[in-house]
């Protein structure tokens, strides 16, 4: 008879989320849910949300369920709360009934009862770095994380804490990567924008960018996307549009811009 294979540990079912989940958020979304689920006990069920507090913004990265989301949100716009607290601050906060809390005003509670829950725990881990995150876990019970199951909650984070670790990290590296290249899309664009510009009106680089940057305050709107409008129009729809140069007046109408190209046609004519 052979022997049985020994359960897998925590560690172990952390690692094959890793290698199932199709990116970092479906990892996260799973890590979430099976925290959840581990934290709920047989019967039982649990929310779970994982908090990312970086450059003094928090989001959740990682939710077992809409609702993890949505009381982790309640959070964010009050700009307090037990996962907050546990990240910035770095210790574990435990409300054991919400109906008998008051640490971040009655707004908090209240709101997070609403969904029918009662009892939180929040878990900070170590990112070793500016960012900070936390483990928050929820229940429909009062009391529902004393003792033993705090005790457990706090085994299980230091157990999947280096896996956290990773994930995050890896996350702000998959955000940084995105920011990065969407800033540089951004900047050929108003590349283009300013050489469109400078060969409508003949003028420097200096005052094209000065006009697309009127034209943005004028328009309460941004550069990109004014010189993202510009580049659509010629490249796209073959539109000339025009941008005045600085000091021409404030008139922007179609026809002071006809008149101007004609005036230069002419001239060039007369010069030939």
């Amino acid at each position: 008879m052979l022997p049985s294979k020994p359960a897998p540990t925590t560690v172990d079912q952390i690692q094959n989320l890793i290698l199932e989940s199709a990116d970092f958020e479906d990892f996260l979304n799973e890590l979430a849910r099976f925290s959840a689920h581990q934290m709920a006990g047989d019967g039982d069920d649990a929310l779970c949300g994982i908090t990312l507090l970086r450059d003094r913004k928090a989001a959740t990265i990682g939710w077992s369920s809409d609702s993890a989301r949505e009381v982790d949100e309640i959070q964010y716009r009050l700009s307090q709360g037990p996962c907050l607290t546990a990240a910035q601050e770095e210790r574990e906060v435990h409300v054991p009934d919400l109906f008998e809390e008051d640490r971040w005003g009655p707004d908090y509670a209240n709101a997070v009862a609403s969904h029918g829950l009662r009892s939180v725990l929040s878990l900070p881990f170590s990112l070793q770095g500016d960012a900070k995150a936390a483990l928050n876990l929820y229940s429909d019970v009062p009391h529902k994380f004393d003792g033993t199951a705090a005790a457990r909650a706090r085994e299980y984070t230091r157990e999947i804490s280096q896996a956290l670790r990773l994930a995050v990290r890896f996350s702000l590296h998959t955000d940084s990567a995105t920011n990065l290249r969407a800033t540089l899309e951004s900047r050929t664009t108003i590349d283009i924008a300013i050489g469109i510009v400078m060969a409508q009106n003949r003028c420097s680089q200096e005052a094209a960018v000065q006009i697309l940057t009127d034209a943005s305050s004028n328009s309460n709107v941004k550069l990109r996307d004014i010189a993202k409008s510009l580049v659509d129009s010629v490249g796209g729809a073959g539109t000339r549009t025009h941008f005045e140069e600085p000091g021409q007046g404030q008139d922007r109408g179609q026809g002071r811009s006809q008149d101007r190209n004609q005036d230069r046609r002419e001239d060039r004519s007369q010069a030939g």
